[in-house]
Formats: C-alpha cells, sequence, structure tokens
C-alpha cells in the first residue's frame, strides 16, 4: 500500500475537499485512499502566526502543493522554506488572474521553479495525487541483512484497551511489528504491538507511511513530539551541534554569538543559541556552534533549517549541515 505524504500550502482550509479530514491540531491531516493507494494531506493550519506549522508540514512531505492567491510576504517565506528543505517535487495552483511570469522572479533558482502549474481543479488535483501515490516504491528488506527505520512522533495518546498510541510517519527505513525502538533523545525503549495504516492493520512500515504504532514499555509522560522512534544505531542526540551553515540569499547581515534562533529538523523545531561563529571568508556560509536546552535527534550528515521568529516577514534563516 503506497502512501505520498503532501503538504498543502495557501488558504487556510484549502485542503478539505481534497481528502477526509483527520488528526487536528496546529497541522491538519486528510486522507485521500483509492483501492490500495493512500495520499495523507498535511495542512499546516497555524501558519502564518506560527512559523512552526509550516516547517513541519514541509518536513514530513514528499510533494507540496502551493497554492497563491497574492505574491506577499507568506508566498516568499513559504518559497524559501520549501526551498530550504529541498521538497524538488510539487505543483503550484495560480488564483486571481496570477500568472507564471508574476512569480517566476520569486521563485528563481528555487525548487518551486521545476514545479508544474495547475488549474483550481481540485478533482483533477486528486487524480494527480493519487498517481504520483501509485509511483511510490515500497522497499522491502533485504532477506538476512539489518533492517532499521527511524519514526519522528508527531502525535500521542492513551487509547482505553490498547495503551499508548503514537502516530507519525517513516522518515527512514523500515519498522515492524515487535520491534523494540528506542525512543530518542530518552533512555526508553518501546515494543510494536501492532501497526496501522489507514486505519488497516499491518506488519510492516515502510519510508513515507504514515502510521499509527501501539507501544508498549513507555507512558504518554515519556514522549513528547519530535521524539525519535528507532532501531537505528547511527541515529543519536545532542545539546551541541556544529556545522556549516547556508544562509538565503535575502538574509542582511551575519550571524553573531548569543543570537537565538530556532533550529529544526524531523519533527523538532527547538530554541537553540549561537555558542559560536566563524564569519569569516562568505558570511553566508559561516561554521557554526549551536546550543540547546533540549537535545536534537539527528543522524550523521542531517540537514537542518534555521529559523529567526524575532526577524518580521523573514523568519527563515537559512541551513545548517551538521558534523
Amino acid at each position: 500500500m503506497p502512501n505520498l505524504n503532501v503538504a498543502v500550502i495557501g488558504p487556510e482550509g484549502y485542503a478539505k475537499d481534497l481528502g477526509k479530514k483527520g488528526t487536528v491540531s496546529d497541522i491538519t491531516f486528510y486522507n485521500l485512499k483509492k483501492d490500495d493507494i493512500t495520499v495523507t494531506i498535511i495542512e499546516p493550519t497555524r501558519y502564518p502566526e506560527k512559523l512552526s506549522s509550516l516547517f513541519f508540514s514541509v518536513s514530513m512531505s514528499g510533494l507540496a502543493l502551493v497554492v497563491v492567491d497574492e505574491i506577499n510576504a507568506v508566498f516568499g517565506e513559504s518559497v524559501l522554506m520549501l526551498d530550504c528543505a529541498g521538497l524538488k517535487k510539487g505543483v503550484i495552483v495560480l488564483r486571481n488572474y496570477l500568472s507564471r511570469d508574476q512569480i517566476a522572479p520569486l521563485i528563481k533558482d528555487t525548487v518551486l521553479e521545476s514545479y508544474e502549474v495547475f488549474e483550481d481543479d481540485k478533482g483533477k488535483i486528486r487524480e494527480y495525487l493519487l498517481e504520483e501515490a501509485a509511483q511510490v516504491k515500497e522497499e522491502m528488506p533485504v532477506p538476512g541483512a539489518a533492517a532499521t527505520g527511524a519514526i519522528p512522533v508527531d502525535h500521542f495518546f492513551h487509547v482505553k484497551g490498547i495503551g499508548v498510541v503514537v502516530l507519525g510517519g517513516v522518515s527512514t527505513g523500515i519498522v515492524k511489528r515487535h520491534d523494540k525502538l528506542h525512543v530518542l533523545p530518552t533512555k526508553k525503549v518501546a515494543e510494536v504491538r501492532s501497526i496501522q495504516k489507514h486505519d488497516d492493520e499491518s506488519e510492516i512500515a515502510f519510508t513515507g507511511d504514515r502510521v499509527g504504532l501501539a507501544l508498549k514499555g513507555v507512558e504518554v509522560e515519556d514522549l513528547d513530539r519530535g521524539y525519535v522512534l528507532t532501531t537505528d544505531k547511527s541515529i543519536t542526540s545532542s545539546g551541541t551541534i556544529s556545522g556549516r551553515a547556508e544562509l538565503v540569499k535575502y538574509w542582511q547581515s551575519p550571524l553573531k554569538e548569543n543570537m537565538v534562533l530556532y533550529i529544526g529538523h524531523w519533527l523538532q523545531f527547538l530554541p537553540c543559541r549561537v555558542a559560536f561563529v566563524d564569519n569569516s571568508g562568505d558570511w553566508k556560509k559561516p561554521k557554526i556552534t549551536l546550543k540547546m536546552e533540549k537535545e536534537l535527534v539527528y543522524p550523521p550528515g542531517a540537514k537542518a533549517i534555521l529559523h529567526y521568529l524575532e526577524g518580521g516577514k523573514l523568519r527563515v534563516v537559512g541551513t545548517v549541515l551538521i558534523e
């Protein structure tokens, strides 16, 4: 059962006619299903008020649907977020008589430059999303090889008669029933009692799948959004990270020590302080060290997005490649 995760960025509620509403919080999920093909549609409900809402929606997705009613700061910020996330596949719906030529300067040299332009026809959009989902490949584990996977947690709760249930998407690899998952950044270990994908029971979940996991060995109090369930021993966590940053072209001044930013990776959106910065050479590509009160969970060579919430109309700073 292949699944495609789609971020819908545009007027609030646009996604309600694309699928059946599911979990609602600062991000709202809609489910579209045809036979054994599924699409998980993710809308940043609290954006533009909360930048994290946009980040979470984009971070979880493999395709973007960008609906443009007007060319404004919100559209520009969305373009920067999608580009920093490297979300290369997507479509643009232009409304209110906007043309591609009008948005061309804003999307030049970004991932959106390759996005297709669609008419505002929800029936055709649904067909397109299902066709794209049908092309998603589920990679079965190689016999005899160790199969690992990682699931960042977005929602969690207790269900009477079942226990702790976690909702999330498989970011990498494979997760199976009875797997023992490390709950990072804690020292807890949880066993997968059961897996559901779009309300159907399953023995295994693949990269891109939207899942509900019934767990044993942990309580609701042990969990938080952004925690990562994984069998992959290479994934680590730390309260201090260093790496090479790359700032967006619109950023006007060098980063400074003690500056407070927010770092986003998977479903983590954590405040951090610039503990060290080396702006020698190109100040748009500084070496930085960031310190956080909570530990960031990440795999080797991860790229995270930097945000500055006091930045007014420019809140997306750039990216950092973690060493």
